[in-house]
């Protein structure tokens, strides 16, 4: 038996970082455990309920905005929410922060470096970036500002993704924000 409180597992990192797939393994850990959720895919965020919105720092300001703020509804429902979104600015990340409340905003930073970063990237986007022929694109021609002092960190680049997985769920674990009788492993 498994019972969650409402909590915002915030992750952020460049494109190709490992966010939606850390974000989808959670999912599957929560679920397994019976604990409903929703999940908040940056992508999919863009394309319902920030359609239209561009790349420039504003639009991206009210693309993170909307989802803090769809976040903090359910949060505060106690329904646990994970978030996959670049979220490049600190200023706005912190924004939301404080609209959820720091205790049940858990930032989760996905780091690996811009060379592991375009070895991954099957879309070419950032050799497309590196050479001019995409703007704005964070990381690259764009500013992307790591968290400060984020919940946790994971590095995409030297763990797996269950490794990364491990660390975040027994973060969620060991704060209280899932409660899981007679845990065995990772789940």
């Amino acid at each position: 038996m498994a019972s969650a409180r409402g909590f915002t597992l915030w992750f952020t990192g460049l494109s190709g970082a490992g966010k939606s797939t850390l974000a989808d393994e959670i999912s599957r850990r929560l679920l397994r455990h019976g604990i409903g959720h929703e999940v908040l895919d940056g992508d999919v965020v863009r394309t319902h309920l920030s359609k239209g919105l561009g790349f420039s720092r504003e639009d991206r300001d009210t693309n993170i905005r909307r989802i803090g703020f769809v976040a903090e509804l359910l949060t505060r429902h106690e329904i646990p929410v994970i978030t996959a979104a670049i979220s490049p600015y600190r200023e706005v990340r912190e924004e939301v922060r404080h609209k959820i409340g720091s205790r049940r905003f858990i930032e989760v930073f996905v780091t690996a470096s811009l060379d592991e970063l375009v070895r991954r990237d099957v879309k070419g986007l950032y050799a497309k970036a590196l050479h001019g022929e995409i703007k704005n694109f964070t990381g690259v021609s764009d500013p992307y500002e790591a968290p400060v002092n984020p919940e946790v960190t994971v590095d995409s680049e030297n763990e797996s993704p269950e490794q990364s997985a491990d660390k975040i769920w027994d973060y969620l674990v060991q704060n209280a924000f899932i409660r899981v009788e007679q845990l065995v492993g990772h789940a």
